[in-house]
């Protein structure tokens, strides 16, 4: 921070909201600035009132709230301003980039009418030179073919491309303050770090000042140059970044420290050696091809999406393969494929002896009950009408039926104390947990008959990181409890080193890397993997200024066009390069170690200077 008057000042903030359950205090008491060019990270966990004390700085906040205390930017008070005055500043001098750029993007208009709309209101240009602008801005955020997205709507363009269309948006009138709010969580990790990597030069280059508000740790570790940790509405800790993630003093910043996962040190757990016996699943070469009408109509012509494009592994009684990859990669449909929840275009699934085809219904039957998955979003997989009871005990009326209503009701008293949940709550509805709790339910719903498989979709990515801690370590003993094989998916490839025996990196339905976990995530061989984990954020200052950079340039390629797949490995795409449809050579695997598979590719410097 300079020694200049910041560029904001919050002193004494209090926001309160009026309820039908009473007044709930959402910031008390708090004060903070923020010079210019600095960063400033508000880290803490849901609810610990970080996005409330930036919006009702800037008068967004609801009807039933009422704010009070002193909020300045450059000197001049914010609260209690008129909205003439504070949609002068708001999108001018103040910024805000938020979590979900497609609700923060207007979806039925271009993105050359949206920026168009700012660079006129604020800026008070239009026509051919707003254009320019505009086309000048999404080309310094990096988006490929700049000219071409003006024409083109928020749905069109991948998550990474609208964040980064919203960073422009938030930049292109050269703001002095810029608040972003968790501008990163929706998104994978080499796009994450191509984000951070843009506002990290923005904020250097124009000496913007930086309000970055997260619970992800390691972004703040990485990006900035002084911390606030918030809990309950209060700031319970303050200081520069080394200090506060090497010499935490208070109790709550040592809890959040201590439960992010991290790719180096030792695990926080320590897992049991699976069964060395014959594997209870098997998969081998799976493909999940989807086709896709090109020109529209029932006539167009049709190309086949490679979801899933040949995929092979084995799992052992009481292991854990984690699967990772950025969206696209084809993680979940695998699962759904794996699990019978989507039809295979072909390839053979073998779990406990059992050929799982489409014809083989009765297998496909008798398997159910050793077959559970627990979702990303607990609230969107239980019914909001059912009791928690209910809903954990529901795989009961099918594979259970000798129990009357007692039995089942003991059974899922049992089981909501062995995943942590009070037996007290088993009358309550989802919708009075917390995100937490219901994900306990979810496992709970899995695991209360015991099943020899369990796939976890992202099932803790949406999570604090104190509750994912409690999760991964509830997972990681109900496995030596019951000797449960787990597929683990993530993007978060620190949790996945925390709960996985072996590691599978996929690629456009493709995996390009398999092996012991502990060697993939500490020495990595394909340039994918090397590429996810230099962009993983990690809870340490020191490491992550230290740490090799390896960036993946422009957006993953269309799964649609047969070149994709070779992205590692160009020197071995069709003479025919043009043609998008061409049949293309399929990269060989390669042992490097005992029981550690590469894909072909070619050098790392080749693909980094692409």
């Amino acid at each position: 921070m300079t020694d200049a008057a910041p560029v904001l000042e919050i002193s004494n903030l209090a926001v309160t909201f009026d309820t039908p359950d009473g007044v709930v205090e959402a910031v008390k008491g708090l004060s903070l600035t923020i010079g210019q060019g600095e960063c400033l990270g508000i880290v803490g966990e849901s609810g610990s009132g970080k996005s409330q004390t930036f919006l009702s700085a800037f008068g967004l906040t609801s009807a039933n709230a009422r704010v009070s205390g002193s909020v300045k930017f450059k000197g001049q008070e914010m609260l209690g301003a008129s909205r003439k005055e504070l949609d002068a500043l708001r999108g001018r001098h103040i910024s805000f980039v938020f979590q979900d750029p497609l609700t923060a993007l207007t979806p039925h208009l271009k993105i050359e009418t949206q920026l168009a709309e700012v660079l006129m209101h604020h800026r008070k240009i239009s026509g051919a030179a707003a254009r320019a602008t505009a086309i000048e801005w999404l080309e310094r955020v990096r988006i490929p073919e700049a000219a071409r997205r003006l024409g083109q709507y928020p749905h069109e363009l991948s998550g990474g491309m609208r964040q980064r269309v919203m960073l422009a948006m938030a930049m292109m009138c050269e703001p002095a303050l810029l608040i972003a709010d968790e501008p990163t969580t929706a998104l994978d990790a080499t796009v994450q770090a191509q984000v951070l990597d843009l506002m990290e030069d923005l904020r250097k280059d124009l000496g913007t000042a930086v309000a970055l508000i997260t619970h992800d740790m390691g972004v703040i570790a990485r990006m900035a140059q002084r911390v606030a940790v918030m809990r309950a509405g209060e700031i319970v800790e303050t200081g520069i970044v080394d200090e506060i993630y090497s010499a935490p003093k208070a109790d709550y910043t040592r809890m959040l420290l201590h439960a992010v996962p991290r790719i180096d040190g030792e695990r926080a757990h320590t897992l049991q050696t699976p069964e060395d016996a014959a594997p209870i699943l098997e998969v081998d070469d799976v493909r999940v091809h989807f086709p896709i009408k090109m020109d529209g109509g029932l006539f167009g012509k049709t190309k086949m999406l490679r979801a899933v494009d040949g995929v092979s592994f084995k799992l052992h009684e009481g292991e854990t393969l984690g699967v990772v990859g950025e969206s696209g990669c084809g993680k979940s449909t695998l699962a759904r494929a794996v699990v019978q929840l989507l039809p295979r275009t072909s390839g053979a699934v073998t779990f406990l002896g059992r050929n799982l085809s489409s014809k083989e219904r009765n297998a496909i039957r008798r398997a159910r009950e050793d077959l559970q998955i627990v979702f990303q979003d607990p609230l969107a997989s239980l019914d909001p009408r059912m009791t928690l009871g209910a809903s954990i005990a529901e795989p009961l009326l099918s594979f259970a039926p000798e129990l009357d209503r007692a039995g089942r009701e003991t059974r899922v008293r049992e089981v909501m104390a062995q995943v942590g949940l009070d037996p007290g709550l088993i009358n309550r509805y989802p919708h009075e947990l917390s995100g937490g709790q219901n994900q306990r339910v979810g496992v709970a719903r899995a695991m209360i008959l015991k099943p020899k498989l369990v796939v976890c979709d992202e099932a803790v990515s949406a999570l604090d990181v104190s509750i994912q801690a409690q999760i991964v370590e509830l997972l990681i003993g109900l496995q030596k409890e019951f000797k449960t094989a787990m597929i683990f998916i993530s993007h978060d490839l620190a949790v996945v080193r925390e709960i996985s025996h072996n590691v599978m990196v996929l690629y456009l339905g493709r995996a390009v890397e398999y092996g012991p976990a502990e060697i993939i995530l500490r020495n990595p061989q394909h340039p994918y993997t090397k590429a996810l984990l230099a962009a993983a954020p990690t809870p340490d200052p020191e490491a992550a200024r230290a740490r090799q950079h390896v960036r993946l340039t422009g957006d993953l390629p269309s799964p649609l066009d047969t070149r994709a797949g070779l992205r590692f490995l160009k020197s071995r795409i069709t003479p025919d390069k043009d043609n998008p449809d061409a049949e293309q050579y399929r990269p060989q695997w390669l042992e490097v170690a005992p029981g550690h598979f590469v894909a072909e590719h070619d050098p790392v410097e080749t693909v980094a200077a692409a």
